[in-house]
């Protein structure tokens, strides 16, 4: 059993899948909801101040390297780009709701990394940053084990 929740811990951490793969992995195990969510959240929001404080300077520096500077740009660029949109739609009043939902729509590309990196370029704060993402993160956990478990077949989606 502690071998299927550290799986999970660590599949969560995998940046573009993160819970969007492991929380469908933990309905199809049939661990129990709340536990498996709490593990694949921890394992999700574990790089979340280390993007926050270092990802955007690692990116930077490795941006003109020959070896990484070309994948170095792309996720400059990405974080850049999805900083810009968030401001852009929401301002900064409404940003921390705005990154909340960014994260909280579990499709690739959306969550806990590049929400991070973006509240990091738009130096929004760690404490808002990790309340956000957090919450973002649960909201999309929830989503994939209802559509994990069926939930939305029911309603016709």
């Amino acid at each position: 059993m502690l071998q299927k929740y550290l799986m999970l811990f660590f599949i969560s951490m995998v940046p573009l899948i993160e819970l969007r793969l492991a929380v469908p992995m933990a309905v199809g195990m049939d661990l129990p909801y709340i536990p498996a969510l709490i593990v694949c959240v921890l394992g999700n929001m574990l790089p979340v101040p280390i993007i926050y404080f270092f990802a955007r300077k690692v990116l930077i520096w490795g941006s003109n390297k020959a070896a990484i500077g070309k994948i170095c740009r792309f996720f400059l660029t990405k974080g850049e780009r999805a900083g810009q949109k968030l401001m852009a739609k929401t301002g900064r009043f409404g940003l921390f709701m705005a990154l909340l939902l960014f994260v909280g729509v579990p499709i690739p590309g959306t969550g806990a990394w590049t929400g991070t990196l973006a509240a990091s370029f738009l130096n929004m704060g760690i404490k808002s940053t990790a309340l956000s993402v957090s919450l973002g993160v649960i909201l999309s956990g929830t989503i994939m084990a209802l559509g994990s478990m069926g939930v939305f077949h029911i309603f016709g989606l």
